[in-house]
């Protein structure tokens, strides 16, 4: 499993905090030094997966046990427009997503990032 961190994600709560959404990833930008590499996400990356309609977790930390939304639940719903892979994720009312929504509001979270399978 790859991760790749997004510092121009911006993520945010909507809906009087029910939800969250921002930019799991975005186009054209180099990422941070991976080890001696450095990677751009190019528009399109996402297309062919999306069309496929994945089972997509939106997890905190990447924790499978800290499941935020789910794409075959209707909670998380993706798309791909010319910046990046938008999300729009229903909060679960459980510990993790309150926890959540009150550290996005408070600003301590204020990025994403997203893993994938090479």
């Amino acid at each position: 499993m790859e991760r790749r961190f997004v510092k121009t994600s911006q993520v945010r709560t909507i809906q009087g905090g029910k939800r969250i959404s921002g930019y799991g990833a975005v186009f054209n930008q180099l990422s941070e030094d991976l080890g001696g590499f450095r990677e751009i996400v190019m528009p399109g990356a996402f297309r062919r997966c999306l069309g496929s309609l994945p089972d997509v977790r939106c997890l905190f930390n990447h924790n499978p046990d800290a499941i935020l939304g789910r794409t075959t639940a209707g909670t998380l719903r993706l798309t791909e427009d010319l910046h990046g892979l938008y999300f729009e994720c229903d909060l679960p009312d459980t510990q993790t997503g309150r926890d959540v929504r009150e550290s996005i509001n408070r600003g301590d979270i204020d990025q994403c990032s997203f893993g994938f399978v090479v």
